[in-house]
């Protein structure tokens, strides 16, 4: 039976505020990233490596090893990025009731990927945009780096079910993807009937959510070949603070 995935509809990077202000999520493509951040295609592939050194996440309750990952954390001001001390990642039940209440410290992501020029205007871009959309701030920015991979069977990228994060803004690079099938993109608005469904395929679009409006999540995916995985760069941006146990 053929497998139907259906590709985002792609906009054009100087409309991605406003798109998000109309329908709470906006996808680039990767040369409209290219033009949001100023940076060639050529240097976000040089990424791509560090996906290949992340350790085992070691804090799935279903048990799974299909998740490799690692953490750090930002503020995000116009011009400058801020990486702050190394802190554990935390959301509350009300946003994660699989993995909520409780402190996951993962490792950090490796120096010589934050170091990168590209890396920090990624995320300072992106950072504008939700100023744009929000009112210019400063951002508290979580960055994960994933790897989910078909070594045992199925992996699935968002075991927790559709969700909010409990932020302002989540962003979802596809890094790469290679020998799997599923991990479709469904997002629903938070307060409405509405929904879409479609799959990132190629590496280095860009999936903005408004984490206030709508709900999110990607369907596991199956192997298709040896060494089947999906890479994804995951930012969150939330204002006035990180998340933290109340």
């Amino acid at each position: 039976m053929a497998i139907i995935t259906l590709a985002p509809g792609y906009i054009e990077s100087p409309h991605l505020a406003a798109t998000l202000k109309t329908q709470g999520y906006g996808v680039l493509s990767p040369g409209e990233l290219v033009s949001l951040i100023g940076h060639p295609l050529s240097e976000l592939e040089s990424l791509q490596a560090d996906w290949d050194e992340l350790p085992l996440d070691n804090f799935l309750k279903d048990g799974g090893r299909y998740r490799r990952r690692r953490h750090s954390c930002f503020i995000a001001n116009t011009q400058s990025l801020i990486q702050v001390p190394h802190r554990a990642h935390y959301q509350p039940l009300a946003y994660n009731a699989l993995h909520g209440g409780m402190h996951r410290l993962f490792e950090p992501i490796a120096s010589h990927t934050l170091q990168q020029a590209v890396w920090q205007e990624l995320i300072l871009a992106i950072g504008r945009v939700c100023s744009s959309v929000r009112g210019e701030q400063p951002w508290y920015v979580e960055a994960h780096q994933f790897r989910i991979d078909t070594k045992n069977g199925i992996g699935r990228p968002t075991p927790e079910g559709a969700h909010r994060d409990g932020v302002d803004f989540v962003a979802i690079l596809l890094v790469s993807r290679k020998n799997v099938s599923g991990g479709e993109s469904r997002i629903f608005e938070a307060e409405g009937p509405n929904g879409q469904r479609f799959t990132l395929s190629e590496p280095w679009t860009l999936l903005l959510l408004d984490d206030q409006r709508v709900i999110h999540e990607s369907t596991p995916i199956q192997p298709t070949g040896e060494g089947g995985h999906r890479d994804t760069l995951v930012l969150t941006f939330r204002a006035g603070g990180f998340l933290e146990q109340t």
